[in-house]
């Protein structure tokens, strides 16, 4: 079995079949397969890597601590703007969040909700599903690097961001054995999110679109 990303399509038809699943993104890379590279992190340790922009504190956020073999590495991860820092907070913690509910296999796990909307909600507990299905977990390293933030208006913005998903692999949910065999597909990532704010102050992802192997991720 090759390894495959553990990230999430937006496409309609891409989250009712598991074999167009593809990065945390929407409409991008339908040609992945389920068992494509899967992304992580590569800072080790037992908690995902708190990322330099701290999330507001008006709303409390849900604790999530990544396994120890599993962590997210935030490179630049910072703004010289409070909001724009807020943002990207909150989106590396949608990130995590996701990637939580995975290892877990839980579709219920309470940040799915806390930061996804709308349609990107029912994606993201489709794609967690899926993986529930497939039997598998991961282990391993994702980078998320080179941040780009637009802010439209005082509750809208969109996150433009790479990743780098080479030093992650899937694992077998029941045996725990580590899939490393070499994938085919690009471990560079290119997401364009759209968010915005809540009630609560909480910046949430309402569209996600990816674009696997995009040159300018590659670094």
């Amino acid at each position: 079995m090759t390894r495959r990303s553990r990230l999430l399509t937006t496409t309609a038809a891409g989250v009712a079949a598991v074999v167009l699943l593809a990065g945390c993104g929407g409409g991008g890379d339908s040609k992945s397969k389920p068992d494509d590279k899967i992304a992580g992190a590569d800072t080790g340790g037992s908690a995902s890597a708190t990322p330099s922009a701290s999330a507001p504190t008006s709303t409390e956020r849900p604790r999530i601590t990544l396994p120890s073999d599993v962590t997210d590495k935030y490179e630049n991860w910072k703004s010289g703007d409070a909001t724009e820092n807020a943002v990207l907070a909150d989106t590396a913690a949608r990130i995590d969040a996701t990637n939580d509910a995975i290892l877990r296999g839980d579709t219920k796990a309470p940040g799915l909700s806390f930061y996804y909307r709308d349609k990107a909600l029912s994606d993201a507990v489709a794609w967690v599903q899926a993986y529930v299905k497939a039997n598998l977990s991961f282990t391993g390293t994702t980078r998320y690097y080179d941040p780009k933030v637009t802010l439209s208006g005082g509750t809208t913005a969109s996150v433009v961001y790479c990743s780098d998903e080479s030093k992650g692999f899937n694992k077998n949910r029941k045996t725990k054995k580590v899939d490393k065999t070499p994938s085919q597909g690009s471990p560079y990532v290119l997401y364009n999110t759209r968010l915005e704010k809540n009630k609560n102050g909480v910046w949430q992802t309402t569209n996600l679109i990816s674009k696997r192997g995009d040159k300018s991720c590659a670094a």
